[in-house]
């Protein structure tokens, strides 16, 4: 019961999304009309699939430049979850992986560390930077819109569940939103006092 067991305690936390106006709102990611949600699916199409997610029982692929995978348990995923103010991820680490500096523009989080050896931490708008190494059963919670990252400092495999108090929390991860971006290279030279060719080479790094 370990793994989402602390999901419980996030039940009274307030939403970030609005409150729900009906029982639920299972979501019809196929329509056509765009709204701050997405609109129900009939209820007489409703079924007891729409309220059950088997997704993070499954370990993510980490061979990626990061080594490491993030599995989405939100309204995208799991539609149920439409207009209930809540999500959850399962992100896992190979030794050394990193989930890079990032931000959930909508959502404060929360997780527990299942398996492995995990430093977190997260960065205040006042620049101040708090931090703690976890292991199996401790948790964390990032506030919202801070950005924080998680780095495996253990030699084995890390596997963590987080959650949010959104269906859709965001993610705005710091190094693609600028290097894979469109962003002019005069902007990032300016910003990071560098030449153009130290910028090429770090976006060359996430070109693909």
């Amino acid at each position: 019961m370990l793994p989402y067991s602390f999901l419980a305690s996030t039940s009274t936390f307030p939403s970030a999304d609005p409150d729900p106006l009906q029982d639920f709102c299972v979501a019809n990611l196929s329509a056509s009309i765009s709204v701050n949600g997405f609109p129900c699916k009939p209820v007489s199409a409703v079924t007891s699939d729409d309220f059950f997610f088997d997704g993070l029982t499954k370990e993510g692929n980490t061979t990626n430049i990061f080594l490491s995978s993030v599995t989405p348990g939100n309204v995208l995923t799991f539609p149920g979850l439409n207009t209930l103010g809540l999500s959850m991820n399962r992100v896992d680490f190979a030794p050394g992986g990193i989930n890079p500096p990032h931000l959930h523009p909508r959502t404060t989080e929360t997780g527990v560390v299942i398996e492995g050896k995990l430093l977190v931490g997260f960065v205040t708008s006042n620049n101040v930077f708090y931090y703690k190494v976890l292991t199996a059963g401790q948790m964390f919670v990032i506030p919202r819109g801070f950005v924080h990252f998680q780095l495996n400092v253990g030699e084995g495999k890390v596997h963590t569940v987080t959650a949010f108090n959104s269906h859709l929390p965001g993610a705005v991860v710091v190094p693609i939103n600028l290097f894979a971006s469109s962003i002019p290279n005069e902007v990032l030279t300016k910003t990071f006092q560098v030449d153009v060719d130290v910028i090429n080479t770090i976006r060359s790094k996430f070109s693909s």
